[in-house]
């Protein structure tokens, strides 16, 4: 089915001018900032340092070198990722051998360390790939297996909005009654920036109505107080205290936890491509997604910053968008690199009201989800087969059944999979060991379905 003028996604965000691709990137850059930051402050909370301003600045960093890695053709921005929360807790917990009285930055260079070896990972996954095809890896990765994945992704982070929302349910309703409204029923630029406008305008509202919380706002220069408007990242003014630092239990509480971040990212990858309409798996292709994010991580860890991941948040927003220019995420990439040089304004941000992001998270955590869905409808999975509804109901009773993760032990550490990876592992498995795989990657059978990634 041919698409109208007026629902046509825009590939070139230069034909907006350069006013509306800002705003844009703007909006982009809002849409990763709440999850991009809450990592840093959720492993604060386990007692390890970790910077939001180091944070923010590889996630600028990570992502534009993602870009780079990917030929400048994937619209994907790479944030924080929240798989490693538990490997932060795990590391922070150690209280043996060399960790036995050790401060919680030290034990954060460790956490590091083991991140570090998680995204070298990523690459041998990649030269894997490029050795043997990407053919024969997504046999193993069929839609069957990545859609109930992709579903997963947004299910998990379900509770999230719901929690945040819960904390002034009509606040939350502002958010997503402006964004709706300005997606179905707006013209022109408003209908492309619907999360920037849920934002700011419930935002506005917050603030007539007096929800909006200034007791941590203390910025020098504004207030008389402590917080700077301008500041450098840890990794520059002490170098020796950020730089990752490796010990084999630290790596084997993190390095596993690459697995559910793989699983991950290929399902990001899925979404993406089905978002577009563009194989990006085939083109650029899987190895050089791989290479970009796990070598953005690696870096990242290096100096003392958390796991970079690609951002299902960004999927959303190009969904509701329809701009799928890759220029624009970039955009976003340099907008959080300038303020990570700003203290200030990262405690700005933090006056937002929970109810917001739990409003915007709505719309978006479901469209990643509704993503998966088209995942299956366009590859045409068969659920009238025994053989795919197993494989699906397995992932999907993994992915929301084991709500803690599994933990084991290795060499006497503690290693927590997330119930992602568990999902992603039996998935996998079951895929693998059942006969009647018939998924032939890259074909497609009609010129109107370039957003499927293969048929069956």
């Amino acid at each position: 089915m041919k698409e109208t003028n007026s629902t046509a996604p825009i590939r070139d965000a230069r034909t907006l001018g350069v006013p509306r691709m800002l705003i844009l990137g703007l909006q982009h850059m809002f849409a990763m900032f709440g999850a991009t930051v809450l990592v840093p402050i959720l492993v604060n909370s386990y007692g390890l340092p970790l910077s939001i301003q180091t944070t923010l600045f590889f996630a600028g960093i990570g992502t534009l070198f993602f870009h780079v890695c990917t030929r400048m053709k994937v619209p994907a921005f790479l944030g924080s990722s929240f798989a490693f929360l538990g490997g932060f807790a795990a590391v922070a917990g150690l209280d043996s051998g060399i960790y036995a009285g050790m401060d919680p930055a030290g034990k954060l260079q460790y956490a590091c360390g083991g991140i570090v070896v998680a995204g070298l990972l990523y690459v041998a996954l990649a030269l894997i790939i490029k050795a043997v095809g990407v053919h024969k890896v997504m046999h193993y990765l069929p839609p069957v297996v990545t859609g109930p994945i992709i579903i997963l992704i947004g299910l998990n982070l379900a509770p999230s909005a719901v929690n945040n929302a819960s904390t002034c349910w009509w606040l939350a309703l502002v958010a997503m009654v402006i964004i709706v409204a300005a997606n179905i029923w707006g013209k022109g630029m408003i209908k492309i920036i619907p999360i920037l406008l849920g934002v700011v305008g419930s935002y506005v509202v917050a603030l007539a109505a007096g929800k909006v919380d200034f007791s941590a706002l203390d910025i020098s220069g504004l207030t008389g107080g402590l917080t700077p408007i301008l500041g450098l990242q840890p990794f520059f003014t002490d170098f020796g205290g950020s730089i990752a630092k490796f010990d084999i239990s630290s790596i084997l509480v993190m390095a596993p936890i690459a697995l559910a971040a793989m699983m991950e990212h290929i399902g990001d990858m899925s979404a993406i491509s089905a978002t577009v309409g563009e194989n990006f798996i085939e083109d650029p292709g899987l190895h050089r997604t791989l290479i970009g994010d796990g070598i953005a991580t690696s870096l990242s860890a290096i100096f003392g910053g958390p796991a970079n991941t690609t951002y299902g948040e960004n999927t959303g927003v190009l969904v509701l968008s329809r701009v799928y220019d890759p220029r624009v995420i970039r955009l976003a990439a340099v907008y959080a690199l300038v303020l990570s040089f700003s203290p200030a304004f990262a405690v700005l941000v933090n006056t937002m009201p929970a109810a917001i992001v739990g409003g915007v998270s709505f719309i978006l955590y479901g469209m990643i989800s509704a993503i998966g869905v088209r995942n299956v409808v366009e590859n045409r999975v068969d659920f009238t087969n025994s053989r795919n509804l197993i494989i699906a109901a397995v992932i999907l009773v993994c992915g929301l059944g084991f709500t803690g993760g599994l933990t084991f032990t290795v060499g006497g550490v503690s290693i927590t999979l997330t119930s992602l990876a568990i999902a992603a592992i039996a998935g996998i498995a079951l895929n693998a060991v059942l006969p009647g795989n018939d998924f032939q990657f890259g074909q497609s059978e009609g010129a109107d379905t370039a957003a499927s990634l293969g048929r069956y």
